[in-house]
Protein backbone atom coordinates (compact mmCIF):
# COMPACT_ATOMS: atom_id res chain seq x y z
CA UNK A 1 0.00 0.00 0.00
CA UNK A 2 2.91 2.59 0.81
CA UNK A 3 4.09 1.96 -2.93
CA UNK A 4 0.46 2.72 -4.28
CA UNK A 5 0.43 5.90 -2.03
CA UNK A 6 3.98 7.19 -3.48
CA UNK A 7 2.97 6.58 -6.74
CA UNK A 8 -0.17 8.35 -6.37
CA UNK A 9 1.55 11.44 -4.36
CA UNK A 10 4.65 11.17 -7.40
CA UNK A 11 2.02 11.52 -10.12
CA UNK A 12 -0.08 14.03 -8.61
CA UNK A 13 3.24 15.85 -8.27
CA UNK A 14 4.35 15.58 -11.55
CA UNK A 15 0.65 16.55 -12.95
CA UNK A 16 1.09 19.82 -10.68
CA UNK A 17 4.81 20.62 -12.38
CA UNK A 18 2.92 19.92 -15.82
CA UNK A 19 0.38 22.29 -15.24
CA UNK A 20 2.62 24.88 -14.44
CA UNK A 21 5.33 24.40 -16.97
CA UNK A 22 2.43 24.48 -19.71
CA UNK A 23 1.03 28.03 -18.10
CA UNK A 24 4.42 29.38 -17.50
CA UNK A 25 5.96 28.13 -20.45
CA UNK A 26 9.58 27.23 -20.92
CA UNK A 27 12.79 28.62 -22.38
CA UNK A 28 13.39 25.06 -24.16
CA UNK A 29 10.06 24.66 -24.83
CA UNK A 30 9.90 28.44 -26.14
CA UNK A 31 13.16 27.48 -28.51
CA UNK A 32 11.56 24.30 -29.68
CA UNK A 33 8.55 25.93 -31.11
CA UNK A 34 10.07 28.64 -32.36
CA UNK A 35 12.42 26.03 -34.19
CA UNK A 36 9.35 23.96 -35.31
CA UNK A 37 6.82 26.61 -36.34
CA UNK A 38 7.24 29.10 -38.96
CA UNK A 39 7.27 32.65 -37.54
CA UNK A 40 3.66 34.83 -36.61
CA UNK A 41 3.60 37.99 -36.93
CA UNK A 42 2.48 39.80 -33.73
CA UNK A 43 1.16 43.27 -34.59
CA UNK A 44 -1.47 44.24 -36.39
CA UNK A 45 -1.90 47.19 -38.48
CA UNK A 46 -5.87 49.33 -38.29
CA UNK A 47 -7.93 46.92 -40.65
CA UNK A 48 -5.63 43.45 -40.79
CA UNK A 49 -7.27 40.82 -39.58
CA UNK A 50 -8.00 39.72 -36.08
CA UNK A 51 -5.36 37.41 -34.00
CA UNK A 52 -5.67 34.32 -31.89
CA UNK A 53 -4.24 34.99 -28.51
CA UNK A 54 -2.50 31.62 -27.15
CA UNK A 55 -2.04 30.88 -23.62
CA UNK A 56 0.86 32.67 -23.16
CA UNK A 57 -0.90 36.12 -23.70
CA UNK A 58 0.31 36.32 -27.31
CA UNK A 59 -1.21 37.22 -30.54
CA UNK A 60 -0.57 34.88 -33.21
CA UNK A 61 -1.41 34.66 -36.52
CA UNK A 62 -2.37 31.40 -38.73
CA UNK A 63 -0.40 29.46 -35.87
CA UNK A 64 0.59 25.87 -36.59
CA UNK A 65 -0.01 24.72 -33.31
CA UNK A 66 -2.05 25.63 -30.25
CA UNK A 67 -2.82 24.72 -26.99
CA UNK A 68 -6.83 24.53 -26.30
CA UNK A 69 -5.94 23.23 -22.46
CA UNK A 70 -3.78 25.63 -21.06
CA UNK A 71 -3.81 24.78 -17.53
CA UNK A 72 -3.21 21.27 -17.99
CA UNK A 73 -2.21 20.47 -21.37
CA UNK A 74 -4.50 17.45 -22.17
CA UNK A 75 -5.85 19.10 -25.07
CA UNK A 76 -4.22 20.69 -27.86
CA UNK A 77 -4.16 21.17 -31.66
CA UNK A 78 -1.16 20.53 -34.14
CA UNK A 79 0.01 20.68 -38.03
CA UNK A 80 -2.86 23.08 -38.32
CA UNK A 81 -2.72 24.05 -42.53
CA UNK A 82 -4.56 27.72 -42.59
CA UNK A 83 -6.81 28.21 -45.56
CA UNK A 84 -8.60 31.40 -44.83
CA UNK A 85 -7.27 33.74 -42.16
CA UNK A 86 -10.21 37.24 -42.67
CA UNK A 87 -11.70 39.84 -41.18
CA UNK A 88 -14.78 37.87 -39.66
CA UNK A 89 -13.40 34.08 -39.81
CA UNK A 90 -10.41 31.74 -40.26
CA UNK A 91 -10.76 28.02 -40.92
CA UNK A 92 -7.86 25.30 -40.95
CA UNK A 93 -7.26 21.43 -41.08
CA UNK A 94 -5.20 19.62 -38.57
CA UNK A 95 -5.07 17.66 -35.40
CA UNK A 96 -6.56 17.42 -31.97
CA UNK A 97 -4.80 15.45 -29.45
CA UNK A 98 -6.18 15.03 -26.23
CA UNK A 99 -5.28 13.02 -23.33
CA UNK A 100 -8.14 9.92 -22.00
CA UNK A 101 -7.03 10.66 -18.94
CA UNK A 102 -7.54 6.84 -18.09
CA UNK A 103 -7.17 6.51 -15.09
CA UNK A 104 -6.05 9.84 -14.03
CA UNK A 105 -5.01 12.07 -16.25
CA UNK A 106 -0.78 11.71 -15.34
CA UNK A 107 -1.10 8.01 -16.51
CA UNK A 108 -3.23 8.94 -19.34
CA UNK A 109 -2.67 8.28 -23.10
CA UNK A 110 -2.74 10.60 -25.77
CA UNK A 111 -5.13 10.11 -28.83
CA UNK A 112 -5.31 11.87 -32.00
CA UNK A 113 -8.20 13.28 -33.76
CA UNK A 114 -8.23 14.91 -37.11
CA UNK A 115 -10.31 18.45 -37.16
CA UNK A 116 -11.34 21.23 -39.13
CA UNK A 117 -11.15 24.44 -36.98
CA UNK A 118 -13.34 27.41 -37.43
CA UNK A 119 -12.49 31.02 -35.30
CA UNK A 120 -15.21 33.82 -35.51
CA UNK A 121 -16.65 36.28 -33.34
CA UNK A 122 -13.86 38.78 -33.43
CA UNK A 123 -13.92 41.41 -31.04
CA UNK A 124 -11.06 44.16 -29.84
CA UNK A 125 -8.78 42.34 -27.39
CA UNK A 126 -8.89 44.17 -23.96
CA UNK A 127 -5.11 43.79 -23.17
CA UNK A 128 -4.33 45.57 -26.79
CA UNK A 129 -7.33 47.53 -27.97
CA UNK A 130 -6.11 48.07 -31.44
CA UNK A 131 -6.23 44.26 -31.95
CA UNK A 132 -9.06 42.28 -32.68
CA UNK A 133 -9.05 38.55 -31.85
CA UNK A 134 -11.42 35.79 -32.06
CA UNK A 135 -13.60 34.82 -29.36
CA UNK A 136 -14.67 31.80 -30.50
CA UNK A 137 -13.55 28.24 -31.92
CA UNK A 138 -15.42 25.16 -33.35
CA UNK A 139 -13.62 22.01 -33.86
CA UNK A 140 -15.33 19.20 -36.00
CA UNK A 141 -14.04 15.91 -35.82
CA UNK A 142 -13.71 14.22 -39.21
CA UNK A 143 -12.68 10.83 -38.12
CA UNK A 144 -13.44 9.53 -34.91
CA UNK A 145 -13.26 11.69 -31.69
CA UNK A 146 -12.95 11.64 -28.01
CA UNK A 147 -15.50 9.98 -26.06
CA UNK A 148 -18.06 11.77 -24.54
CA UNK A 149 -17.67 14.80 -27.19
CA UNK A 150 -20.33 15.81 -29.63
CA UNK A 151 -18.80 15.58 -34.06
CA UNK A 152 -18.78 19.36 -33.60
CA UNK A 153 -17.55 21.45 -30.33
CA UNK A 154 -17.42 25.53 -29.50
CA UNK A 155 -15.35 27.09 -27.02
CA UNK A 156 -14.84 30.59 -25.87
CA UNK A 157 -11.38 31.88 -26.60
CA UNK A 158 -10.20 33.89 -23.33
CA UNK A 159 -10.00 37.53 -23.77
Amino acid sequence: MHLRSRALTTAAALCAVAALATAAGTPSSAAGSAQSAPPTRAVQAPGDTPVLVDCLWHPKVRPADFMLACGDGNSRLASLKWSQWGERTARATGVNHVNDCKPYCAAGRFHSYPVTVRLDRPEPWKKNPRLSHYTRITLTYTEGRPAGYAATVSYPLWN
